[in-house]
């Protein structure tokens, strides 16, 4: 194997690559990333015909993998690097139930309270349906529980006369409504009620503010990609999906006005089914719209935002720019794109999936079994081991007619 620099764009080898990967809120290990690239990167391979293997790492990191590949004609040499912060995404879930339906009661107030919920429903009905669905789900998990705990509490009274059986009755409701919340959080693996009330509450808990730990941890990714943009690459890619597109913007934000280096690889960004606007929207996400703003007139970058109207969580084919209120005079990013679930993929597998919301907002990081075989189709796999930058990935291809740039932002206010 050739020596990092001796395989760079200047000595003729192979393209070369990084990859900084940012997941949205998530607390699973970042092998998980590791193993779906893998699988679904193997499965697009054979797809569309060609080759894409991983060997282990070779950059300095947490976590990450190599990825080798020849995709039209060029063999490819890709360092992928998971920009890990599931830790937090842990420690922000580490509630007891009481404290969960306390979470309750303040994520729905910053969202309702502030008219924020209203406003977002101008955009897309699916992620607010995501966002009330939590709340329905604990409520309902918590009438669910009081009704037979009560149920128990007069059945006992009944049965035993006086203090015993009013006291008795009492507590062995109570016991049972708690085993019943006690029961539905160790199944959330199935419901999702608390996952995505932590999830909205983690934003909403300052109003839209990234809390101190968060900013630590994002002034780290940055150091991470600068010291990238120094190395033999021909391209640095940062790919945010879900709520990690919102933490991408305002790294790289940071990264530009603190300056690029010179000369430098190409800097691309690709947004993968964001959720922005579920944070731009709050009154004190004062940060994040003054960075969209200041992002979508970076000549520095190539910034490509893909959703599908499909994927129920995500604000698909919304400028997340210009919804947030925020969009400057030369706005020229991001450009707006479709995955058109219903489309790229084949029919049956558009039927298996339809209803599989959360594995669906996980799609743009999957194969696609229903490509048309042009060479701008979305394809996560030609995308990140492909011989193209992103920019030239995307040239010439027109955003897609169903974009949405109306403001219903009520809060326009930037940092």
């Amino acid at each position: 194997m050739q020596d990092d620099h001796d395989s760079g764009p200047e000595g003729g080898g192979p393209f070369r690559r990084r990859v900084f990967y940012i997941p949205g809120y998530d607390p699973i290990h970042p092998r998980r990333y590791r193993e779906l690239y893998r699988k679904e990167g193997a499965a697009q391979a054979t797809l569309s015909g060609y080759t894409l293997e991983l060997k282990p790492k070779r950059v300095r990191g947490p976590y990450g993998w190599q990825v080798r590949a020849t995709v039209e004609g060029r063999a490819v040499e890709t360092d992928v690097e998971v920009l890990v912060w599931s830790d937090i995404v842990r420690h922000s879930m580490h509630n007891s139930i009481p404290a969960t339906y306390a979470q309750l009661v303040h994520t729905a107030w910053a969202y309702i309270g502030s008219g924020a919920l209203f406003r977002l429903m101008r955009l897309r009905k699916g992620p607010i349906i995501a966002a009330l669905y939590p709340i329905f789900a604990l409520l309902l998990q918590l009438v669910l529980a009081l009704a037979v705990g009560g149920a128990l509490w007069w059945i006992t009274r009944t049965t035993l006369p006086g203090w015993p059986g009013r006291i008795g009755g009492f507590a062995l409701g109570l016991a049972v409504a708690g085993l019943i919340l006690r029961w539905f959080k160790r199944k959330d693996g199935k419901f999702y009620a608390y996952y995505l009330m932590h999830d909205y509450a983690f934003s909403a808990r300052s109003k839209g503010a990234n809390p101190p730990e968060l900013e630590a941890r994002m002034t780290a990714f940055r150091h991470t990609v600068t010291e990238a943009l120094t190395g033999p690459y021909d391209e640095v890619l940062v790919v945010g999906h879900s709520s990690g597109a919102h933490l991408a913007v305002s790294i790289l934000a940071d990264l530009i006005r603190e300056g690029l280096p010179e000369p430098r690889p190409a800097l691309s960004f690709l947004s993968l089914g964001q959720v922005v606007p579920m944070v731009s929207y709050l009154p004190e996400a004062k940060r994040l719209r003054g960075d969209l703003a200041f992002l979508s007139t970076r000549p520095e970058l190539t910034w490509i935002d893909v959703t599908a109207p499909g994927d129920g969580c995500a604000f698909a084919l919304c400028d997340p720019v210009a919804v947030s209120g925020v969009a400057p005079e030369g706005q020229i990013w991001p450009r707006i794109y479709s995955a058109a679930f219903t489309q790229t993929l084949k029919p049956e597998t558009w039927e298996a999936l339809k209803r599989r919301y959360f594995r669906l907002h996980f799609q743009y990081l999957c194969a696609f079994d229903n490509l048309p075989g042009a060479p701008w189709d979305y394809d996560y796999f030609r995308v990140t081991a492909g011989p193209l930058t992103l920019a030239e990935r995307f040239a010439g291809r027109p955003e897609s007619k169903g974009r949405i740039d109306r403001a219903a932002n009520r809060f326009t206010t930037v940092a």
